[in-house]
């Protein structure tokens, strides 16, 4: 009987113990919990205080009337980036910095990557670039902007993928599908990374402004090269013409189907039927890798494509040219049906 009695009180001493356990395991993960969102506050109330000071409000008139948006400076001398819809077509610009004003300058704007750089005639912060190729799905990311007449506003949200695609369309290179909601007057918005670099800059919405898609800060600083080499875009066109999606070969790569007559690619002696595996940079597996890789190349400038033929493995050298029967907006460097880009983000009124 006493023996009994000494197990009973021992269970009852066990259970007491691992319910005091499990409490203290609950406050210890409840606090693990607090102390890492307190951190992720902490960390993007950091990159906003740092941020802001680089983010203006932008203000335009086109035919329908005023428009507002967001944009930020890329160096100390005034110059900004801002969307096309903003800043590519707009007139009567202004930039608001603090509780100071500027008219501003087009410098130039670029329909087909959706960006457009202004230039104001002061001294200015400015933000600076994340390397390419270090965001991931995933990777958390912070928005600044202005939402109409509100104050600068930040928002947190994570990578959601990258896309060249949308309903059936192609950007002229991939976006950034970013999970951050999006207000209206934000576009043109630096996305930044966790450590205040610039990855990319708000073009488009989705989703009813639930996300957004953001071009890379690369393709942006494409354009701005162009822009400080020849005052105006140069994609690059070498009459090269693959297979659309849902063709892709068996291997990795894009095969090439027919080459225009007289262009750069048949000059330089490559034949229907190899397979694209790297253009300049850019490795190709598909021939959606091909689109992308063609927004970054710039006549003139000579480039390595990879091809294979056969079993045999080519390095040929191609400098592409303009394009012979050059618009306004010049299609891409090497031909993919259905290659419209999505219209940018609208500037709101």
């Amino acid at each position: 009987m006493t023996h009994r009695r000494v197990s009973s009180r021992r269970k009852v001493h066990l259970a007491l113990a691992a319910f005091a356990c499990s409490v203290s395991v609950a406050v210890g993960a409840d606090r693990e919990g607090e102390q890492f969102l307190d951190s992720i506050q902490q960390q993007v109330l950091s990159i906003f205080e740092k941020c802001r000071g680089a983010v203006a409000r932008i203000e335009a008139t086109d035919v329908d009337g005023k428009l507002f948006g967001t944009g930020f400076f890329i160096d100390p001398s005034g110059t900004l980036y801002t969307s096309y819809s903003i800043g590519g077509e707009t007139r009567d610009i202004v930039v608001t910095l603090g509780e100071a004003k500027y008219p501003a300058t087009r410098l130039i704007g670029d329909m087909r990557s959706g960006v457009a750089i202004l230039k104001v005639d002061a001294q200015t912060p400015f933000l600076t670039f994340a390397t390419p190729g270090a965001l991931r799905i995933a990777s958390p990311v912070v928005a600044i902007g202005y939402p109409m007449d509100l104050p600068v506003t930040p928002t947190f949200g994570i990578v959601g993928g990258f896309d060249i695609k949308y309903l059936g369309r192609y950007f002229a290179t991939s976006h950034i599908r970013a999970n951050v909601p999006v207000q209206r007057g934000e576009g043109g918005a630096p996305l930044l990374n966790l450590r205040g670099e610039v990855v990319g800059l708000l073009i488009s919405s989705l989703d009813n402004g639930s996300a957004s898609f953001v071009l890379p800060i690369e393709a942006a600083e494409k354009v701005r090269r162009d822009y400080v080499r020849f005052h105006e875009v140069r994609p690059g066109w070498m009459g090269i013409v693959v297979g659309p999606p849902g063709t892709e070969s068996p291997r990795p790569g894009a095969q090439i189907d027919t080459l225009v007559k007289d262009s750069p690619g048949e000059k330089a002696g490559l034949h229907p039927g190899d397979l694209l595996v790297q253009v300049g940079a850019h490795k190709i597996a598909s021939n959606e890798d091909v689109l992308d890789a063609s927004y970054f190349l710039t006549a003139e400038d000579e480039l390595t494509l990879t091809v294979l033929r056969g079993e045999e493995r080519l390095a040929i050298k191609v400098q592409p040219i303009d394009h012979p029967q050059l618009h306004r907006q010049p299609p891409p460097a090497i031909d993919f049906p259905n290659g419209l880009p999505l219209p940018s983000m609208k500037a709101e009124k």
